[in-house]
């Protein structure tokens, strides 16, 4: 499936993190939504993010370090949309300054949100505008 995908992540306890080129961003504790897209697939994708044992390459791969992903949700959509949602997030969440947006012109791609994961998907959906695919649903090898 081609698309962009939102991974729902956990941080339990504050972090500071170097990440990449950005530096070092200090983390609080709590849920964490990441914007990304899969032109060519996003299960492929995804199933990366999962891995622990892997190279940094996306700066959400030095957050994943320490962050749990709680759940998947993948839209078959456009790559534009991934910025379309990424820009409509940061409306409602606090953005996390430059992360994940260095190859478009977004102020961020990860955003900090205290609540719920259920009221996290239902916020998520309702902001892209579609049904998801969840985690459990994706054929993630």
């Amino acid at each position: 499936m081609e698309g962009i995908y939102f991974l729902l992540l956990e941080l339990k306890e504050p972090i500071e993190k170097r990440v990449g080129a950005l530096g070092d961003i200090e983390f609080k504790e709590g849920r964490y939504i990441y914007v990304g897209s899969a032109q060519n697939s996003v299960e492929g994708r995804v199933s990366r993010h999962l891995r622990s044992e892997k190279s940094k390459h996306w700066h959400i791969d030095y957050l994943l370090e320490n962050a749990r992903i709680e759940e998947v949700l993948a839209f078959e959509m456009d790559r534009e949309t991934e910025c379309d949602s990424a820009r409509a997030l940061g409306k409602r969440f606090v953005e996390i300054e430059g992360f994940g947006s260095s190859d478009c012109n977004c102020d961020s791609h990860l955003f900090f949100a205290q609540k719920g994961l259920e009221e996290l998907i239902e916020d998520i959906s309702t902001t892209v505008g579609e049904k998801e695919i969840r985690s459990k649903d994706l054929d993630l090898q």
